[in-house]
């Protein structure tokens, strides 16, 4: 008999961009959504680095059902009070063309820390991502899953890029949000560690020498949340639509559910030598859907679609015991329809005005509320 899964609790966080309507353009109104969203959402609606962007969060979530309430609850609620100031929402990880040298800073001591520790690098992150949250009590289970999850960050990235403008400029990359994120220190896909007490003699060490003040200034794609006992995936773009959010969120608990599942029965996953999966990564950041991915098996190209699907069939057994098969197989209409950075692209090819893909995005984040 097969062994049982655990139980896993999701969570999500999306990070918003606030938008004049009329313009187009960003606009630093996150004080008035605050004052009157801290009471309605409390503590799930939070200022970002720049006053022009606003982060909600999710409670925890015992299934992905609840984990969609939950996103068209919280898109719903931002998009009202953001009405309310005349005011729109936009989920994509990248502005078209706003400025990120027009942005208001945030007043808060974290903040100007963060700006002192980084100064111009930190000036230029007018970026927006999604981060998933899976909980794994284990903390050893949680590094072996760390360390072989790693494999799949591109495949997800391909599926959620939503970033291929910046400052008015049509980058040629659909995740430009990747190469502003990764001129932070310690970004990027992290380094592997052999057990939990590894990875913290590693913490351990950069806080003493004064590297970091506290383990949140870490920001991998993919780290043990420093309060919370969760896995936390922060490779994606965040997704237009909360189809596709919830879709990338679902295979993201697939991916855990499988390597633990292997686990299970005495297998793991095959670790890759960080350079390869780094590859993988350049080519979801250039061409998202449109490029290839290193099957490092056959160690050939292949077009990303076709190892997305062999991802999708390497998960197909655990999606019906963890009721997301639905949510993960809308992964075939991404591929079908394209991403938001394919949207976007096809926007302004046919109408030449990045207002007209600013338009875009605002309608798609409200579809599904």
């Amino acid at each position: 008999m097969a062994p049982k899964l655990p139980k896993f609790t999701v969570g999500i966080e999306e990070e918003y961009q606030i938008i004049d309507p009329a313009s187009g353009e960003l606009s630093s109104y996150i004080q008035e959504i605050l004052e009157e969203g801290g009471y309605i959402l409390k503590d799930q609606i939070k200022p970002e680095f720049m006053q022009s962007q606003v982060e909600v969060g999710s409670r925890i979530c015992h299934d992905m059902t609840e984990a969609r309430q939950e996103l068209a609850r919280l898109r719903g609620a931002i998009c009202e009070l953001a009405d309310k100031k005349n005011l729109s929402v936009a989920a994509a990880s990248t502005h078209p063309f706003s400025q990120w040298a027009d942005q208001q800073i945030t007043v808060a001591d974290r903040y100007e820390k963060h700006e002192e520790a980084l100064k111009h690098v930190a000036r230029r992150l007018l970026i927006f991502g999604m981060h998933v949250h899976i909980g794994i009590d284990d903390k050893e289970l949680m590094m072996e899953v760390m360390n072989q999850a790693r494999y799949f960050l591109p495949h997800l990235l391909s599926l959620s890029t939503s970033s291929p403008f910046w400052q008015g400029i049509d980058t040629g990359l659909k995740s430009y949000r990747s190469i502003v994120f990764e001129n932070l220190p310690r970004t990027g896909l992290p380094p592997v560690f052999g057990s939990w007490s590894e990875y913290e003699n590693f913490i351990a060490t950069i806080v003493r020498t004064g590297s970091i003040e506290e383990p949140t200034q870490i920001w991998w794609d993919i780290r043990p949340h420093p309060t919370y006992p969760t896995l936390e995936f922060r490779q994606s773009d965040i997704c237009t639509t909360i189809d596709e959010a919830i879709c990338v969120a679902s295979l993201v608990l697939a991916i855990v559910a499988k390597l633990i599942k292997l686990r299970l029965g005495n297998m793991s996953w095959h670790p890759y030598r960080h350079h390869l999966i780094e590859e993988n990564k350049w080519r979801a950041v250039r061409w998202g859907l449109d490029g290839t991915l290193i099957d490092f098996g056959k160690q050939k190209s292949v077009p990303t679609r076709d190892l997305i699907e062999e991802l999708l069939e390497l998960v197909d057994d655990v999606l019906d015991e963890l009721d997301i098969r639905e949510e993960v197989e809308f992964a075939r209409t991404i591929m079908e329809r394209g991403t938001s950075a394919d949207r976007q692209l096809a926007t302004y090819r046919e109408t030449g005005d990045l207002k007209a893909v600013v338009d875009e995005i605002v309608r798609e984040t409200r579809q599904g509320l």
